[in-house]
């Protein structure tokens, strides 16, 4: 049965093979490497619907903004929206307005100043160890989500409900369904593929495209993720071969060389 919502999309994602690798990251800090299957990261995506519903009292319609970069957890806080039937808004440079905001260091005491009824900080540590100094008045997510359980249980989805926020636009849950079929349509994604998104340090959630069409292709697909940060062209083609990358999204340092096994995505 077709998925009518991005929820939906990754309950079918994960029902493929949940043992499979689904996200594979590289700190753009230290480097560090982190490979998440799809249970492992469904274990975080349910503990994190778990503290937005139960923790923070989340309600089907309330917004969530997401200032963050693209990160596993940023990924992890997305799909929970997602599943909670909660709003996913991107923040740019300034902290929109939001029943709940989540934030990394550099930008936790702008949420706090925002209004914001909750306000989350996240580490981004590669390893989901704590912030280093949570303020007081807000959570700390990697802390505080552990406590949570492991199974998260869905409310229906409404596909005619504002999923995504962004730049001024909305997506309804059914339009970004639609979106990630096609994205996976277009790029000629299956399950066996894993697709590497190259950005910038600190890349913006937005680097997957503004209606995040990118990632709901890999979801619509079931394929894997791989983050790696834009490195010198030699170090990066040696990491896409080693994880045996079949598809690149994001500008490569120079063109993809001849004999390169993966193929470049709109």
């Amino acid at each position: 049965m077709s998925a009518h919502t991005p929820g939906e999309l990754w309950w079918a994602a994960k029902s493929v093979d949940a043992t499979r690798p689904f996200l594979t990251s590289y700190d753009p800090a230290t480097d560090v490497r982190v490979e998440m299957s799809f249970a492992t990261f469904d274990n975080w995506v349910a503990k994190t619907a778990n503290m937005l519903v139960d923790g923070l009292g989340a309600l089907p319609g309330d917004t969530v903004a997401l200032a963050l970069p693209l990160h596993w957890q940023s990924l992890a806080w997305t799909v929970a929206c997602w599943v909670t039937g909660t709003t996913v808004v991107l923040a740019e440079a300034d902290i929109p307005e939001a029943d709940v905001v989540v934030a990394d260091a550099s930008r936790v005491d702008a949420a706090l100043a925002s209004g914001a009824r909750e306000v989350v900080g996240a580490s981004l540590h590669p390893l989901g160890l704590p912030m280093d100094d949570c303020p007081p008045a807000a959570t700390d997510y990697t802390q505080e989500a552990r406590g949570y359980g492991d199974v998260f249980a869905p409310p229906k989805g409404d596909p005619q409900a504002a999923a995504l926020v962004h730049g001024g636009r909305s997506w309804t849950g059914g339009e970004l369904a639609d979106r990630g079929r096609d994205a996976a349509r277009l790029g000629k994604l299956t399950a066996e593929d894993r697709v590497a998104i190259i950005t910038s340090d600190h890349a913006p959630l937005a680097a997957l495209g503004d209606d995040l069409s990118k990632f709901l292709g890999v979801l619509s697909a079931a394929s894997s993720l791989v983050l790696i940060p834009s490195r010198d062209s030699t170090t990066l083609q040696s990491r896409l071969d080693m994880e045996r990358v079949t598809a690149v999204v994001g500008d490569f340092p120079s063109p993809l060389p001849p004999q390169a096994s993966y193929r470049s995505l709109p």
